[in-house]
């Protein structure tokens, strides 16, 4: 019997094929869409952007060299001139902000970077082996926490001397316990999955398992720490710097921009205030996109 096509079906078939395929959904894009639904997370994401925008582009926005020293301009309150003012050596702090943006943000970035690698790893070993391999690398790493993270930083620093690769093995060092245990964490919560069991039943191999299965699943909560380490980084490197232990002038780091200003602070407390200013938005910003990131990676939230 053929089948009988009338307009009112010809009229729905063609609505059909109008009709968008669907999206595979993936734990991702799942994310993603949770993420984009928290306004706080997003305003920190535009903050961060224009923060990476801002370092990029420093020299098109600058409108003088961060290192020009105009002696018949030193110590000038914010004009149009100079924005933010200067400096007691002429320097325009609006420059040396615009700057410091770039050093403040690379430099946290490779300090993160490294106490993942270092403190992350063995973090993932300690929680993926157990056992006598969990408790020597725990204990090790407990003894390296009983040291304060900025007084750790501090001598490293002081035996390494000044300099941005110093600077980088210090925050590494000072940050590898806390790094340690949160990626110890994050293993934990998936070595004893079901699919985790399943692939050592058929033989799956260790640096497979880490790699391939462990890692991409707890890849969530280490993000998270990720993302909020980024302002612990530049809030150490900006404490080091303030109290003369960090990087060396004239390098237009913001800690190093407010301890030029802190002998100003009550004739020019501008010298001090815009560099702060700074390093209080962008710590702000990326502990938004954490909380956002957070909720996003949280199931409970679905």
């Amino acid at each position: 019997m053929a089948k009988m096509h009338t307009p009112a079906m010809e009229k729905i078939e063609k609505k059909n094929k109008r009709r968008k395929k669907p999206v595979n959904s993936t734990p991702a894009y799942e994310a993603w869409k949770r993420f984009r639904r928290n306004k706080t997370a997003i305003l920190g994401l535009v903050v961060v952007c224009l923060l990476i925008l801002v370092a990029i582009f420093a020299p098109l926005i600058a409108p003088y060299d961060y290192t020009a020293q105009d002696y018949t301009a030193m110590m000038q309150a914010p004009s149009a001139a100079h924005i933010f003012g200067t400096d007691a050596f002429g320097r325009d702090i609006f420059s040396r902000v615009i700057y410091g943006t770039r050093y403040s943000l690379v430099i946290a970035l490779f300090c993160t970077i490294a106490a993942l690698f270092s403190g992350g790893l063995l973090g993932i070993i300690a929680g993926y082996f157990g056992g006598k391999v969990d408790t020597i690398i725990m204990r090790i790493m407990d003894i390296f926490q009983a040291i304060p993270m900025i007084m750790m930083a501090m001598c490293i620093v002081s035996v390494l001397g000044n300099g941005i690769p110093q600077l980088v093995a210090a925050v590494m060092f000072a940050s590898m316990p806390t790094m340690a245990r949160n990626n110890r964490a994050a293993i934990l919560r998936v070595r004893g999955s079901d699919y985790i069991e399943s692939s050592e039943a058929i033989g799956v191999g260790q640096v497979q398992m880490i790699l391939k299965h462990m890692i991409p699943n707890a890849a969530g909560v280490m993000i998270i720490f990720f993302v909020g380490f980024l302002a612990v980084s530049i809030m150490m490197m900006s404490s080091m710097s303030y109290i003369g232990v960090g990087l060396a002038a004239p390098t237009p780091e913001w800690g190093l921009i407010l301890n030029d200003g802190k002998a100003y602070i009550t004739s020019a407390p501008y010298m001090m205030f815009f560099p702060a200013l700074m390093i209080m938005i962008t710590c702000f910003a990326f502990n938004l996109m954490g909380d956002g990131l957070r909720d996003a990676f949280d199931p409970k939230s679905k």
